[in-house]
Parts: structure tokens; sequence; C-alpha cells
């Protein structure tokens, strides 16, 4: 028995027979179309073969390499997927290793390969592929080739970040208001729940500003867009390649999808265009994208659909860190007075925190880095399809169709790079940061490094990194100078829910919050 296979990690409950059970509910047409469609799979097990996928000679494969074994580590894959990639960095030595999982055995890259990787074509080095491999984009519409909104990103939001903020952190406090309850006393308040409808009217106001923020319909579209694509996502996994179109159609998430684009098209399309009349300009996504776009990205209802997708990128990621925080913090309750410490050294009178007053927030910053190392959304970071063979510099030839990638969680648990890895350590990169200046920017929430890969490397780093740090970072603030918390008697960390590579905070948990006087 493996080691790993004693865990019982928090999975997502899915299984074959609920699946079928959901998409035939028993009419009699729909029974007899399943009698056809079992002996059409059965005849295709027997003549349908999918390509043998190539491997590197002599590169370690995690859980054994003969057929069997690989078979039995796809499996595991889904719910081990953390102990298989630190397993294989170990006994790699932090080289090259397969790990088997259902999409085919990926290969781990040693950090050392990146620069060589980092501006490969993208007709041979795909990263896109990957996330529409991930979220099985054909039928979830989850990723998207257009640069647009990274181009964005890059040149307008992080630039005019400082500028964004202000009407950030008031839609934060507006938000607590309308979602969290009174708490007068002690009251239990689920926290993956609340956090991301908070977020998700922030990170709006950003998008396309108050109006968008407070239009409830685009709000819970853009939550449930997610969700209902992480779900199908997972659902359509389970069937073979040949089965998914027909089993798209049949699952509710899926098919709701259409919905979410309409509701998208209701919000933005009437904002664009009165921003066309009037020749208004504004400080949100939706404008800078509606100025930067040529060409068919013109089009309203492609900004709609935009604006939607970069909404899975950021509302869900940005709830879901505040969210570990919070476990992490009832866990580790002493560090909690240190926090408010720090933050009222840089809150102005009005409880708002000024543009130079972020960066000076060191220990948030350094709690929220290393609740990443210890909680992150991805096991794997640098995902990439190679579509044509591709020699490394060390003489290594990766194979076309082979899907590469850094096992950054397993990195970041390298007693080399990090000391004691296994100890939760809130300000351990504070005192980084103290004792050595030269890595102050390595050692930040949003640094991007070969040692820190939680957001990429290279011209794939998530470049909305910048604008998260700080909506965390207010948002956090608020929550500490607004609330006492504590986990109920008796109640120990959520465990993470995992699903393959995606790591993500327990979603049902609740945490006691009070009402403090400021």
């Amino acid at each position: 028995m493996e080691p790993y296979e004693k865990l019982d990690p928090l999975v997502w409950p899915l299984d074959r027979g609920s699946l079928m059970r959901e998409a035939w509910d028993g009419s009699p047409i729909r029974l007899a179309t399943l009698a056809c469609l079992v002996v059409c799979i059965s005849i295709m097990i027997w003549y349908v073969r999918p390509n043998s996928q190539a491997l590197v000679p002599g590169v370690l494969v995690v859980g054994g390499s003969d057929k069997k074994r690989v078979r039995e580590s796809r499996e595991k894959f889904r719910q081990f997927a953390k102990e298989m990639l630190e397993r294989g960095y170990k006994e790699s030595g932090g080289g090259f290793f397969y790990v088997p999982s259902p999409l085919g055995e990926r290969l781990m890259l040693p950090a050392s390969c990146l620069d060589e990787l980092k501006t490969a074509p993208i007709d041979h080095i795909d990263f896109v592929a990957t996330f529409i491999e991930m979220f099985e984009g054909k039928y979830t519409t989850m990723g998207s080739r257009s640069t647009l909104h990274p181009r964005v990103v890059k040149a307008q939001l992080n630039h005019h970040l400082d500028e964004v903020m202000p009407a950030v952190q008031q839609e934060i406090i507006e938000a607590f208001h309308d979602v969290f309850p009174d708490c007068e006393d002690w009251t239990p308040v689920p926290v993956v729940e609340a956090l991301t409808q908070i977020v998700a009217r922030v990170s709006s106001c950003m998008f396309g500003g108050r109006a968008l923020a407070h239009d409830k319909a685009w709000v819970q579209s853009s939550i449930n867009f997610a969700i209902d694509g992480f779900i199908g996502a997972q659902k359509i996994k389970k069937y073979p390649e040949f089965l998914k179109p027909l089993a798209a159609r049949f699952m509710p998430e899926i098919t709701s999808i259409a919905k979410h684009y309409e509701a998208a098209e209701a919000a933005a399309i009437p904002i664009l265009e009165a921003r066309q009349r009037s020749g208004e300009k504004a400080l949100d996504l939706l404008y800078w994208m509606s100025e930067q776009a040529v060409g068919p990205e013109k089009d309203l209802k492609f900004l709609a659909s935009i604006l939607l997708k970069v909404s899975f990128a950021a509302i869900h990621t940005s709830a879901a860190a505040p969210a570990q925080l919070i476990y992490d913090l009832c866990e580790h309750p002493e560090y909690i007075q240190p926090l408010r410490d720090e933050i009222e050294s840089v809150v102005d009178a009005d409880g708002t925190i000024a543009k130079s007053s972020f960066l000076r927030m060191t220990k948030m910053d350094s709690f929220m880095k290393e609740s990443q190392r210890f909680n992150p959304l991805l096991l794997i970071t640098f995902e990439r399809v190679v579509h044509r063979p591709w020699t490394l510099s060390c003489g290594l030839t990766i194979p076309a169709h082979t899907t590469v990638g850094i096992p950054t969680q397993a990195i970041t648990m390298d007693p080399k790079l990090y000391p004691n890895p296994e100890v939760f350590d809130p300000f351990r990169f504070e005192r980084i940061r103290k004792e050595n200046p030269e890595f102050e920017g390595r050692a930040q929430y949003v640094a991007s490094n070969p040692s820190s890969m939680a957001f990429g490397y290279g011209r794939h780093a998530c470049p909305g990194r910048f604008f998260a740090a700080q909506e965390i970072k207010a948002i956090m603030a608020y929550l500490l100078r607004k609330y006492d918390i504590r986990f109920s008697e008796g109640q120990s960390r959520p465990v993470s829910l995992r699903a393959e590579t995606q790591f993500l905070p327990h979603p049902t948990a609740t945490v006691e919050f009070r009402a403090r006087d400021i």
C-alpha cells in the first residue's frame, strides 16, 4: 500500500453511478437510448484505442511505469495528487519525473528549465491548452485565447491600481454590511459563501464600476458561472472522450452556462452603450477593454463574454485566499493581534488604506504567502502542452503531445529552499525581507520566481495578482478591525477540498464572528 493511500482527504463527491442517474431519468425513450449506447460503448471499447503517449526513456514515473501501475496511479491522482507530486519531487531530487493522471502522464520539470520555456512560441509550447483541458473548455467554455484582457490588466489596471482601490475599499464596506449578519454576539458564518458574495461585488466594482457591482443578476451569474463550470468539468471528466458531447447535453451545470452569458450581456452591454453615447471615461476593466479592443474584439457581446471569463479567474481565487487566511487565523489566534497592530498603523482616519500603505503591510503579506504555501489553489503551475518535440539544453527531448508543468507545491516544501517547511510560520517571509534586503521582491506575496510560482512564471504569470493582493489585504484589514473570529468549541481547521491539482477551501465550513467596537 502506498503511503498516501492511508489518507482520507476531502474530495468532490462524484461517482459514476450518480452521474448516470442524473443523465438518465428513467423515461422509456431515454432508457431505450441508454440501451443502444451500452451496445455502442461495448463495441467501441474493443475497437477504439487511445493514442499511446510517448514517454522519455529513463525518467521516473511515480508509482511505477508498468501499465497496471500507471492505470492505478491515474485514478489515485484524482485524490492524492499532492502526495504523488511530493513523492516524485523527492525521489527525482527535484529533477524530471512523470506523474500519471487521468489526462495522461504529465512531465514535471525542474525549475532550471523555466527560462528556456517561458518565451517559447505558443504553437510549440501552449499555455492556454492546459487550462482548456483542465476545465473541459470545449463544454464549459472556460479558457480563452483572446489576449485582450491580459493586455488590459497589464497596461491599464496595474498602472491605475492606486486610483482604483478607493472605490474598491468603499465597496468592501458596503458588501460586508449587506452580506454579513449583525454578529452582535458570536455568530457562525459560512466563510466561503459569504466571502464569495463579497469578492464578487468588490471585483465587479473593478470590472465595471458601482453599477455592475450592484447588479444582482450579474453578481450571481458571475459566481455561478465558475461553480457550474467547475462541477461540470469534474462530471464530464468521468466519461470517455467519445461520450462527452452527448453527456454534456444532459448536465444541468453545462446547459446553464448559456444563461450566464445572457446575464453578462444584459449587464455589460447597456453600460458600454451608455458610455459610447456620452463619451464617459471610467477607471474600470470594461472601459479599458472597450478602448483597447481591435477588430472583432470591439463586438459588445464579445466584451461581455470576456468579462464573464475574467470573473471566473478573479472571483473564486480571490475569495479562496481570505477564506484560508481566516481558517489559519482561527487555528493560530496568537497572530491576530500583531496583524491588527499593523493594520492600525497603516489605515487612514476613515479606515481605508492609502496607496503607499499597502506596501507597509509586511506582516499581512507574509501571512498571506505562508497560507498560500500550505494551501495553494493549484499544485502544479507553469503547465503547458508541447505540440511539437522540444529539445532542452540539457539534451532531453520532450515528445509532442506531452503536458509539462512545475510541481509548485512540492517545491515550496523543499527544506533546502524553506527551512522547516512543515512548520506553519506566518511571519517567515517578513523575516526574510528584513534579514535579506536583496530578497525583498522575491519574498512578497505577488512574487513570481523559480522558488515561488503560485502565480505562474514568465509572460503568462497572473497579471491580476497585484490587484488581488491589495483586494485581499483590504478585505482582511476591514474584517480584523470589525470582527473577532474563532472556531466553534471542538472545531479544528477545515480540510481543503481536493480535485486533482486544485486545492480549495472547505466550501461549507463555518467560523464564528463577533462585532468589535472600533
